[in-house]
């Protein structure tokens, strides 16, 4: 099979690409590798995979549409796995155009490339964000979402309308993940994991917000490769109305904010200087994901105990970065 990776440079699309081309596939990878974040670990990332005869990179923006159009005309891909988008909830408040030009105007773009390439299967990624305001837990794919509290979170639930509707218009199999708090060894540098690991690690002050009475379902980038990798190779068949699903992809396990700085305290073998604040917009309370439907139909459900995943997540920041 020849698959499509767009984000390839990013934290999940980059572990994906590993796995993928470890089974014997041949990956092409795209990314526009922007300055959200440190782009020397976007490199550095890339490095490790650039050097498999399966693979191929070619620099790109999936909001540019003569670029796109063109790229599927001429690579005809069998499967396509959307991971680039514009990340972060915070950082929607601040610059809004980044997000409709990635999310909107680039899922478009990749929408119309797929539909005139006849793709097999389509899989991106959405968010748990999309949930927004809902109070029932867990959160299942068969909540309403029609109350996003940030654009981040409004640009995936737009995100999962849009491929519906191609879906349905055009027969093509689309599976949407729902990822929740997904972390890891190589992860990105703007989540609050990182920003805690990093900071307590150097003796500097934590930001906790809402006082540190949050929770969040913590996945670790093992089993969600695991997940998007069982659910690309069982499409939904093409002969259906809307050969169409949304999965949650999420540990079902949520952890106390205070308990998880605990855990990283630990393993660093430091203890936080708390700076505790009030709830920042557009975050919300606690994520918590039913994976009931992950289970049922590709047999999986991520397990990695926060323990054991945010061990490994030290012990490669430690090598990375050299920290003490």
């Amino acid at each position: 099979m020849k698959i499509l990776v767009t984000g390839v440079a990013g934290f999940i699309g980059f572990h994906l690409a590993q796995r993928l081309l470890a089974a014997g596939e041949a990956v092409y990878g795209i990314d526009n590798l922007n300055d959200y974040y440190d782009v020397s670990l976007k490199k550095a990332r890339l490095a490790q995979i650039l050097p498999h005869s399966g693979f191929t990179f070619q620099p790109l923006d999936v909001s540019d549409r003569p670029s796109m159009s063109t790229l599927f005309q001429e690579q005809k891909f069998d499967w396509v796995l959307h991971l680039a988008a514009q990340a972060g909830v915070r950082y929607s408040l601040d610059n809004p155009s980044a997000y409709i030009d990635s999310n909107l105007v680039g899922f478009g773009n990749l929408l119309e490339g797929c539909r005139h390439s006849q793709v097999q299967h389509l899989v991106f990624a959405s968010s748990s964000s999309v949930y927004g305001a809902n109070t029932k837990i867990p959160f299942s794919t068969q909540d309403n979402v029609d109350h996003p509290i940030s654009l981040y979170a409004a640009t995936k639930k737009a995100n999962e309308l849009m491929a519906h509707a191609y879906s349905h218009l055009y027969h093509i199999p689309i599976t949407g993940l729902r990822f929740f708090t997904v972390y890891g060894p190589w992860g990105r540098p703007d989540m609050a994991y990182f920003k805690f690991v990093k900071a307590i690690d150097q003796g500097r002050p934590i930001d906790v917000y809402n006082f540190g009475n949050m929770k969040r379902d913590f996945t670790y980038i093992d089993d969600v490769i695991e997940g998007i990798v069982r659910v690309l190779y069982k499409p939904c068949h093409p002969d259906d109305q809307a050969p169409y699903k949304i999965y949650n992809i999420g540990n079902h396990s949520p952890v106390e904010l205070l308990t998880f700085i605990e855990i990283v305290e630990k393993n660093l073998g430091k203890i936080a200087q708390k700076n505790f604040l009030p709830m920042q917009p557009g975050d919300v309370l606690s994520t918590y994901a039913d994976v009931a439907d992950l289970m049922e139909d590709v047999g999986f459900q991520p397990k990695t105990p926060i323990e054991e995943g945010i061990s490994h997540f030290v012990q490669w920041y430690r090598q990375y970065y050299g920290g003490s």
